[in-house]
């Protein structure tokens, strides 16, 4: 571990953590130099848990032998920066150049991020490689596609409901959030570390892989989420819409069921991320 005393803001090191836009980070262009931001040591363990890659963190010098102690401990000494700015295992394991941890005073590090760290620790990680749908959902038997939802917050809050209620893997269209995004990572509590997710792009896929769908929607045919048919399928695709548009009506059409929640006092819908906690817990497998 290198300890590196940040002094100005303009410091070119912490660029990852201080000028970089989500897109920016994300590199679509050179994916291999692609990274994301994970904040509190809680998340970060989760992160390096579940195998992540760390580059480098930014923490206030009393979280350094404090809070933040055993996640530095986890991803000292295992990754290095190549020439063409792409991070890789070293070969022995040893990391080559020492991680490192970036500090400075609490004031300076809330001017660098835009506001007061959360627990004081961020931690620049390598996004790792885009899987295949096939992969993901080779043992599913419950899947959540995430259609066109731009929220963070709603992405980071389906997820932690996914982890917890039982969902085997997440797909998402190409016009959804990023999962790595850093509020909706935040938001996840690390839950997007625990589940199987990736991008799709032909909903058809879900039925050349045996599942049959149920997309979540206010319609005429809908049937009621406690409809035993429901639980009686083997794999089954919940698909969930924006809060504001739902989902598109060719994507209704092409479903096996369609689905909606009950609801009492003349409420129409419930948010997205309140409507997958329910769907996923009433379709759980038992």
């Amino acid at each position: 571990m290198e300890i590196i005393r940040i002094e100005s803001l303009q410091d070119p090191r912490v660029q990852m953590f201080t000028t970089l836009t989500e897109a920016q980070l994300r590199n679509r262009l050179e994916p291999l130099k692609g990274i994301f931001i994970a904040e509190s040591p809680k998340v970060i363990a989760v992160a390096l848990q579940a195998g992540y890659q760390p580059i480098a963190m930014l923490c206030e010098k009393k979280h350094i032998e404090g809070d933040a102690r055993d996640v530095i401990t986890m991803a000292d000494g295992a990754w290095q920066q190549t020439a063409d700015g792409a991070w890789q295992q070293t070969a022995d394991g040893d990391g080559g150049e020492a991680f490192p941890v970036y500090t400075g005073s609490r004031e300076l590090l809330a001017q660098l991020t835009g506001y007061t760290l959360t627990r004081g620790v961020l931690c620049a990680m390598r996004r790792p490689e885009e899987r295949r749908v096939e992969e993901v959902c080779s043992k599913a038997r419950r899947v959540a596609v995430i259609h066109g939802v731009v929220d963070t917050t709603n992405i980071g809050a389906i997820f932690r409901s996914a982890a917890a209620l039982g969902i085997d893997a997440v797909l998402l269209t190409r016009d959804s959030c990023d999962p790595l995004n850093r509020r909706a990572v935040r938001v996840s509590m690390g839950s997007v570390f625990l589940v199987p997710w990736t991008w799709i792009d032909n909903l058809g896929q879900l039925q050349t892989l045996r599942f049959r769908t149920a997309a979540m929607a206010l319609s005429e045919d809908s049937i009621s989420l406690d409809n035993p048919v429901l639980k009686q399928e083997e794999r089954l695709a919940i698909i969930l819409g924006t809060e504001g548009d739902g989902l598109p009506q060719h994507t209704i059409a092409g479903a096996d069921y369609v689905v909606r929640i009950p609801m009492a006092h003349g409420v129409d819908s419930l948010n997205v991320a309140a409507a997958s906690a329910v769907a996923f817990w009433e379709l759980r497998v038992e």
